[in-house]
């Protein structure tokens, strides 16, 4: 059998994505096949895999850790939050249903076939899963039918580390008290534990690792410091870009809508040393000084659009647009650009025709079928190659479509109003190809140095497994997961 682990932890962001993501490096750079796993995740920054189906973007961040492709197979169930109760569900990559949190509760236990169908798929070419649980084993009121922590482990028979945030306060509480909570059956399941986030002396905490071994009679794996540079590796919430950052003589402003999407977008942008990335969260006005308003995806165009609408952003972009301001928008933003948004199936909710912003002549019809897809191309303007992907429901056209300004695939995409200040399109991730964005971001007044962000990704990933490797017994948890495989003598 593949040898496996999963990494749960006593609740939600204690750092499990990002210690998935280093442990998988580090194992790759010790020469084992790796693939990462999660059989439930809950995001709205999603990726587009090999296959053609969709992830959280936090399995594809930890499979290029593994050195490869994202495939369906490493997050059979996706969850995207649609409103306050109820979210999109994403079976095997592909959309299935929207449901509210209640019918969802009845539904989890018949997806654990095909969660389990895709882990022994996975296995089947590796030499070791690392597998990520989801919020935390401790919260029991969610454990029947539970496919994302004890539910899976015990279905796979998939040895457990648990792993508690000591950034957060508390943590010998968070681990002592998920022992204290568990059935014996589940306390057994985990074979040891992990502090994570610690800033400072690590020898301080001694004496607390000692006490938690001693009142869960788990294996202390180790206490992983605070890795400084998570916030350049792709998040899935919108934490590391809300970080203010000095300097950078242009300005980008992006309102932050209240079902943003995919703003992983924005991450090569926040990182340019002559950018100053302004994430404005809702209740703050679009500063007046931006250069470029960004009109960001989002997971349901019509509700946020009446969000905009409501925090009196929309009024802020046409008085950005009459000083002569430029405005971007990708996917639902681009959809919001235009002059109307038509669902007449509901796909979104309440079936209708919608006012946009009027800024594009363009208009949009919602549709069943989501659109999915890899994409590569060029700027028209510059030559720039492009590449991203697609992820959207709904198609545009209208006159400022005979204006597009890049080539997909063969094909003409987006749209441009006639002095150029205002363009959209459905493409995600152009930001990352680095002549694109040099040129981007040249054109709205920076200057100075770029980087190259692919590299930067994939040097931070070296990095992290570096951190894990001196801080953590990983020799231990091959030992735990049952790889022989791989452990140095």
């Amino acid at each position: 059998m593949t040898a496996a682990i999963m990494i749960q932890g006593t609740g939600s962001n204690v750092g499990k994505s990002l210690m998935v993501a280093g442990l998988c490096r580090c194992l790759w750079r010790r020469g084992l096949r790796v693939q990462p796993f999660k059989p439930q995740n809950m995001s709205n920054n999603a990726a587009v895999t090999v296959d053609g189906g969709e992830i959280g973007r936090a399995q594809a961040l930890q499979a290029q850790a593994c050195g490869v492709e994202p495939h369906s197979q490493m997050n059979p169930v996706l969850l995207k939050p649609e409103s306050e109760t109820g979210a999109q569900v994403v079976l095997n990559g592909r959309r299935l249903a929207t449901v509210k949190a209640r019918d969802y509760a009845g539904m989890k236990a018949t997806l654990l076939p095909n969660v389990l169908s895709s882990y022994h798929a996975l296995a089947g070419r590796a030499d070791i899963v690392v597998v990520e649980g989801a919020g935390s084993p401790a919260e029991i009121n969610l454990r029947s039918g539970d496919i994302a922590n004890m539910g899976f482990a015990e279905a796979a028979d998939v040895p457990v580390l648990l792993v508690g945030d000591i950034d957060k306060g508390g943590v010998i509480a968070q681990i002592v008290g998920t022992h204290a909570i568990l059935p014996l059956a589940e306390r057994d399941r985990i074979e040891g534990f992990i502090v994570n986030k610690f800033r400072g002396d690590v020898s301080l905490f001694d004496d607390g690792m000692l006490e938690i071994a001693s009142r869960t009679g788990w294996r202390s794996i180790g206490v992983l410091p605070w890795f400084r540079d998570a916030g350049r590796l792709p998040a899935e919430d919108t934490t590391a870009l809300q970080e203010a950052k000095d300097g950078g003589s242009t300005k980008i402003a992006v309102p932050m809508l209240s079902r943003m999407a995919n703003f992983d977008d924005f991450d090569p942008l926040r990182m340019e040393p002559a950018v100053k990335l302004d994430m404005v969260e809702p209740g703050r006005p679009l500063p007046v000084d931006a250069d470029i308003v960004i009109l960001p995806g989002t997971k349901s165009t019509i509700a946020d659009l009446a969000f905009l609408r409501a925090e009196g952003w929309h009024i802020d972009i046409l008085a950005h647009r009459r000083r002569g301001g430029r405005v971007l928008g990708i996917c639902g933003g681009y959809q919001m650009l235009g002059k109307t948004i038509a669902d007449p199936d509901g796909v979104e909710g309440m079936r209708g025709e919608y006012e946009g912003l009027g800024l594009l002549d363009v208009e949009t019809v919602m549709g069943q079928e989501k659109t999915l897809r890899r994409a590569s191309g060029r700027d028209l303007a510059s030559g720039a190659t492009v590449r991203g992907y697609e992820i959207h429901i709904g198609s545009t056209d209208g006159p400022d479509r005979e204006r597009a300004w890049l080539e997909i695939d063969g094909r003409l995409e987006g749209s441009a109003s006639r002095d150029g200040c205002v363009a959209g399109c459905y493409m995600h991730g152009l930001f990352a190809s680095d002549d694109f964005r040099r040129g981007f971001t040249r054109d709205l007044g920076a200057t100075g140095g770029a980087i190259a962000y692919k590299t930067v990704i994939e040097e931070t990933l070296d990095s992290l497994a570096a951190h894990v490797s001196a801080n953590l017994d990983v020799d231990g948890i091959l030992e735990m997961a049952g790889c022989r495989r791989g452990v140095q003598p």
